[in-house]
């Protein structure tokens, strides 16, 4: 979608902050992995501060997933992949002159060119381990700044992956897919999460296929694939996987690209690539990601998937405030 790529380069590259009240409702919603904002100032003031923090970041449009129509509106999916410099004093700590690499992905619903809600996940702790900030008292001050809002973390107990003593459900729920690839996606996505059937996996995804991953990783085979894949899950060993939105497009590359924005919801129980929460603690957790996958002869030759654990520390940091009054 050309409108995407372009309205968020004049916002981000050509510091055209103000088309923010063009291109989005008054009061359009933006969640995000630590919290929501819910009026378009908002989001003005968070863009300048980001902005004056790097000064020399550039955003690199990698790819685009959409679906919809004029009537209905569409569903954008954007993947920018941002590189840069922390060369100023902001809300990341004192600047410490070093470069960066990360990816985002803002998943926007638009209607009459005008977004009005927008879900975004960016690798935030990518970046700080870059820059080599103190990301544990990042969290630490996000949490506590959380805590004195009243904004506690909730336990909302079970996660409805299982209902009492029986398995997982064996099927899906299908009704936001739209194609057929789409319900193959829901379908292998829910034995993998949900039924812990990671095997799986090499049924889907192709030999030589690779998988970028938070923290910039970048990673190749079957076999890494189930090992990210394990190492989530084994943090957050009862977590139930709740997909929220899919939509795929045919590939300029070939095949077809699919857009997966899903939640992930359990306890820190175990241990897993989630390194930097720590020993397991019990607090409850949800995960926001995005997948990108694309698929060519049938197998998911790339995945593109992200989340952010800086989120999931400030969820742990705050559960531990709140036990603690």
């Amino acid at each position: 979608m050309d409108y995407i790529v372009r309205c968020t380069h004049r916002i981000w590259d050509e510091r055209d902050v103000g088309l923010i009240y063009t291109h989005y409702t008054h009061n359009c919603v933006v969640y995000g992995t630590m919290g929501t904002v819910y009026n378009r100032e908002d989001m003005v003031r968070d863009t300048i501060q980001r902005l004056v923090s790097f000064p020399e970041r550039r955003g690199m449009a990698t790819q685009v997933i959409w679906g919809g129509n004029e009537d209905e509106g569409f569903y954008t999916s954007h993947l920018v992949t941002g590189s840069g410099r922390h060369t100023q004093d902001g809300h990341l700590g004192p600047a410490t002159g070093r470069t960066f690499v990360s990816r985002t992905v803002a998943d926007c619903m638009v209607h009459e060119n005008k977004i009005y809600r927008e879900w975004i996940v960016a690798d935030t702790l990518a970046i700080l381990l870059q820059i080599g900030a103190d990301h544990h008292a990042y969290a630490d001050r996000i949490a506590r700044g959380m805590f004195e809002r009243g904004q506690l973390s909730l336990d909302i107990g079970e996660n409805r992956r299982m209902i009492g003593q029986y398995p997982p459900e064996s099927e899906p729920d299908l009704s936001i897919a739209g194609t057929d690839l789409e319900r193959e996606t829901l379908l292998w996505m829910h034995d993998v999460f949900n039924r812990r059937m990671f095997g799986r996996l090499k049924d889907v995804f192709a030999p030589n296929c690779q998988f970028h991953g938070p923290l910039m990783s970048e990673l190749y085979g079957q076999a890494a694939v189930i090992h990210q894949t394990l190492g989530l899950m084994g943090s957050i060993p009862d977590a139930g996987f709740v997909p929220q939105h899919i939509c795929s497009v045919p590939s300029e590359e070939g095949g077809t690209k699919v857009a997966v924005r899903w939640i992930l919801e359990g306890h820190h129980l175990g241990y897993g690539i989630l390194k930097h929460l720590g020993e397991p603690t019990g607090q409850r957790l949800q995960v926001m990601g995005i997948s990108h996958l694309h698929y060519k002869d049938g197998k998911v030759v790339d995945e593109w998937r992200l989340y952010d654990e800086l989120a999931l520390m400030v969820q742990v940091r705050l559960g531990q405030m709140q036990a603690a009054r």
